[in-house]
């Protein structure tokens, strides 16, 4: 298959390079477009005011991999190479394995997740994938757990609109409970902004949020999705979480809340 894979961690990032590697060693076309350096928690901001250049890489990866390193954004990246840089249209959008957890309300901020949603707006299933770990870690379990989830993919074609946000957890192949379908839990941080002095005497903020706890959101109300647990409780348990996500933001209870209001003019809904 003809993989496009991308990231926020950077072209030098260990993540990247097992995924894309393994993906390769597994006899698929893949293709890397991805940031010339950390461009963690960016979202999905492009790059407007500036010109975006790409470089190819001939010595990070297997040589089988074909790479170019971004001046811009996660989501900058997978729209040159979709527009500018690949011959042909590939089959998935991959993006990661990150470095950290990408779960709850993290994937508002994550360039992890963006990268993939740039994939899925243009109508090409995307995975996003994480290891939930800071720590220097071993990448080889999920970078052959993205292997096989592809190949799964493929024999089951075919696959539906859609991103799926994988996390795995950091431990040994047989540790792992197995696979958990969930949803997007929530998480929530202390916002902290250190106040310091510049060598010019001006005052400059820097953040330094930690997160504080990771919500046990109770089960759905929607009948369609309870009982699944959310990815925050599934990794938990060590289990590698599968979250499906698109990028309509609508919320449908709020339509029906705003039907109720007394407006001006009539409304339609």
């Amino acid at each position: 298959m003809k993989l496009l894979v991308s990231n926020d961690d950077g072209i030098f990032a260990q993540g990247i390079r097992a995924l894309a590697n393994t993906l390769a060693k597994a006899g698929h076309q893949v293709s890397v477009v991805c940031p010339d350096r950390e461009r963690s928690a960016t979202g999905h901001g492009l790059t407007l005011h500036q010109p975006i250049r790409a470089e190819e890489m001939d010595t990070v990866f297997d040589p089988r991999v074909k790479a170019w390193a971004c001046s811009g954004t996660p989501s900058d990246c997978v729209k040159l190479a979709l527009a500018a840089l690949l011959p042909e249209k590939p089959d998935y959008v991959l993006s990661g394995i990150n470095h950290g957890a990408n779960l709850g309300t993290d994937i508002l901020y994550s360039g992890t997740v963006s990268a993939a949603m740039e994939g899925l707006i243009e109508n090409i299933p995307a995975i996003a994938l994480s290891l939930t770990s800071y720590a220097p870690q071993n990448f080889s379990v999920a970078a052959n757990f993205a292997a096989s989830l592809v190949t799964a993919l493929e024999a089951t074609q075919p696959f539906p609109p859609l991103l799926l946000n994988v996390n795995i957890p950091p431990i040994d192949a047989e540790a792992i409970a197995g696979v958990a379908i969930t949803r997007q839990g929530t998480r929530r941080y202390e916002e902290i902004f250190e106040k310091r002095i510049d060598p010019r005497g001006k005052t400059y903020y820097w953040l330094a949020g930690e997160l504080t706890e990771d919500v046990l959101d109770p089960p759905s109300q929607n009948p369609s999705d309870s009982p699944i647990l959310t990815d925050v409780q599934a990794i938990r348990q060590n289990y590698i979480t599968l979250t499906p996500l698109h990028y309509n933001l609508t919320c449908s209870s709020g339509c029906q809340y705003l039907n109720g209001l007394h407006l001006p003019y009539p409304i339609l809904g």
